[in-house]
């Protein structure tokens, strides 16, 4: 090259072009993570809302049931209740009309004048009676004690005494017990009694 000639000019980099676009990369990037981060929030936000209508759901269906559940029980005591309550007058309908009218002698020694008799006493003597002929007894008279508007004492053809029911228990069990004390007593050779008492359930008396 000759001497004096002008070398060509290389002009350096530009500085700040590189500069603007790593400006501008920089900006890109943080414009990205903030869309990025304001997404994640919102997804969030819209999980966590979700969560709470599903729990609001929850306790309403579970309230409806436990309301459901409670009026069921209720309806069912209730039930219970009235047919408790209405249960003996349907029994001793039911008795007045399938149990025929007591062949034996019915006394009231109360009764100083006229039939002072309930129709659930009489209803009450006739199946005793039925209950013990059908244990091979033959009753003869009924007779209500003075003083007393429940007890019945059943005299018994071949014995000497009598026997003590309760028209507040069942007839058939107290003529059961009835059998089970006489057979004991025939047992231990004992012939006549005054009185035996099956009034009481699980527990029997004589004298």
């Amino acid at each position: 090259m000759a001497e004096g000639s002008k070398q060509p000019t290389v002009s350096p980099p530009k500085l700040v072009q590189r500069r603007a676009n790593r400006s501008s990369s920089f900006r890109s990037g943080r414009t990205i993570g903030e869309k990025r981060e304001r997404l994640e929030t919102a997804n969030e936000r819209a999980a966590a809302r979700k969560k709470d209508k599903f729990r609001q759901v929850t306790r309403i269906v579970f309230t409806v049931f436990g309301f459901i559940a409670l009026a069921g029980i209720l309806v069912i005591l209730g039930t219970q209740f009235l047919h408790k309550d209405l249960a003996p007058p349907e029994v001793a309908q039911i008795s007045a009309e399938t149990t025929p009218e007591a062949t034996i002698e019915i006394i009231d020694e109360d009764a100083t004048s006229g039939n002072h008799i309930t129709g659930r006493m009489r209803t009450y003597i006739s199946q005793a009676e039925q209950d013990l002929r059908d244990l091979g007894y033959h009753p003869t008279k009924a007779v209500i004690p003075t003083g007393s508007i429940r007890e019945v004492d059943l005299y018994l053809d071949g014995y000497s005494g009598f026997a003590k029911f309760i028209i507040d228990r069942n007839s058939a069990e107290s003529a059961e017990d009835l059998d089970r004390v006489i057979r004991y007593l025939a047992g231990i050779n004992v012939q006549d009694f005054s009185y035996i008492d099956v009034r009481i359930e699980g527990k029997a008396y004589w004298k």
